[in-house]
């Protein structure tokens, strides 16, 4: 482990002095902009950014993280003697926002929380990195079941762009506003205010917010209120139009966390193979919802909470093709739940349910009460099935919809639910 720190802090001297050298030779050093007359960031910085990111996933493992967190530490070390301008609160406001992504993705949410409120505190940087920090405390707070944290939150973000002169953001200034209304739209719909929720997403799918999140939030309500064609439209738009890599040297469309653009990406496709299932097209959906399975195993590991999440999903596409087809199959349903049961980490059942904070909750509820259902059917297995079923109950916390409606989804009058793949919640 020293030799490799060794190893490692001389490539990153070398990279900065390298970067040095380039700013002092005959070629002029291309500066990064936001959209107005001067530059935005430091690209020493951003240079050490993604070389920081890619080599923490390079192996995925807790000592490349921990290398990772190394090199964005020297480099925000580098920043932080000149900041109080726009151009040095932008660097050091990547540098955290780096940071807090590779935190998310160790699962040390508190951590990566502290660095972007951090974020928030550079209240000289530009709308672009204030804006993205603020979505993604939003979008982090609604996946810990913390709503009226991200409500207050999204009313912030709206206030202050109304505050600051947009003006000098150049044409990112209908980008950033349709972000932050659309992230405001997701916290009502997370609980359950469809008709508020609507009025954030009016021109949304006019407006070039080109990390996609806002676009795929807004498709999300259409779903929700069974707008299908349209909600499909935009979930395709998103699958074959955004960008497959974080860019930290665009001021304006950084987007991090459970709102980058891979985390959009994997949604926008595990989203459009519930809106096949709920549309009956059952082969449809079993094919993009597999290959959602694939992705987010790639990308986040076999075993992570969020293959559960995945795995819930198709569970439920199997139980309502069989009713729809009177068919069964609940051998794959058993095992496609008690796989995700697992990848989700539930309690044991003598939990206090309603009691007990649990993240991805309301996926576990729904896990189990799917399981308990295949277990009802069998006689020596029912009084288990039943024991599960009240535990689910409990726990269950969606309020536009219980969980009858969500097993009820066949009935032609019935509210449609919607897994936000982003932030592990029901809407």
């Amino acid at each position: 482990m020293i030799h490799a720190a060794v190893k490692l802090s001389k490539s990153v001297i070398s990279l900065s002095r390298t970067s040095s050298v380039a700013a002092t030779s005959s070629q002029p050093l291309r500066f990064l902009h936001d959209g107005t007359n001067g530059p935005s960031s430091n690209p020493v910085a951003v240079q050490m950014i993604n070389y920081a990111l890619s080599h923490a996933r390079s192996q995925k493992s807790d000592e490349s993280y921990a290398q990772g967190m190394l090199i964005l530490e020297q480099c925000l070390s580098t920043q932080s003697s000149e900041s109080e301008g726009q151009f040095a609160q932008n660097s050091i406001g990547t540098v955290l926002l780096a940071m807090s992504n590779l935190l998310y993705e160790r699962g040390r949410f508190e951590e990566a929380i502290e660095k972007l409120h951090g974020v928030q505190g550079l209240t000289r940087s530009s709308l672009g990195v204030r804006v993205a920090a603020t979505e993604t405390l939003v979008g982090l707070y609604l996946q810990l079941g913390q709503d009226d944290t991200s409500s207050v939150l999204a009313d912030k973000c709206l206030e202050f762009l109304h505050k600051d002169d947009l003006r000098s953001n150049g044409g990112s200034k209908e980008s950033l506003i349709a972000r932050a209304k659309a992230v405001k739209g997701l916290v009502e719909l997370v609980t359950g205010n469809l008709e508020s929720a609507e009025s954030f997403f009016h021109g949304v799918q006019d407006t070039e917010a080109r990390n996609g999140t806002a676009v795929l939030s807004y498709g999300e309500f259409l779903h929700a209120t069974q707008q299908f064609s349209l909600a499909k439209e935009l979930y395709q738009n998103i699958i074959e139009g955004v960008p497959k890599n974080e860019d930290f040297s665009d001021m304006n469309t950084l987007a991090i966390c459970n709102m980058a653009s891979d985390e959009v990406l994997l949604a926008a496709t595990f989203a459009l193979g519930q809106l096949e299932s709920h549309m009956g097209n059952f082969g449809a959906a079993e094919e993009i919802l597999t290959k959602a399975l694939t992705k987010t195993e790639e990308y986040f590991g076999s075993s992570h909470p969020k293959v559960g999440v995945v795995l819930t999903c198709i569970a439920l596409m199997y139980r309502n093709k069989a009713r729809q087809e009177r068919s069964s199959s609940l051998l794959i349903q058993e095992g496609l739940y008690r796989r995700a049961i697992e990848f989700l980490k539930a309690p044991p059942l003598e939990s206090k349910g309603a009691e007990t904070k649990l993240d991805r909750g309301d996926i576990l509820a729904l896990a189990r009460v799917g399981y308990a259902e295949v277990l009802c059917v069998q006689q020596n297995r029912k009084t288990e099935g039943e024991k599960m079923k009240t535990w689910a109950e409990a726990v269950w916390s969606n309020r536009r919809m219980s969980l009858t409606d969500v097993l009820d989804i066949s009935e032609p009058s019935s509210k449609v639910p919607v897994i936000d793949a982003r932030i592990s919640r029901v809407l």
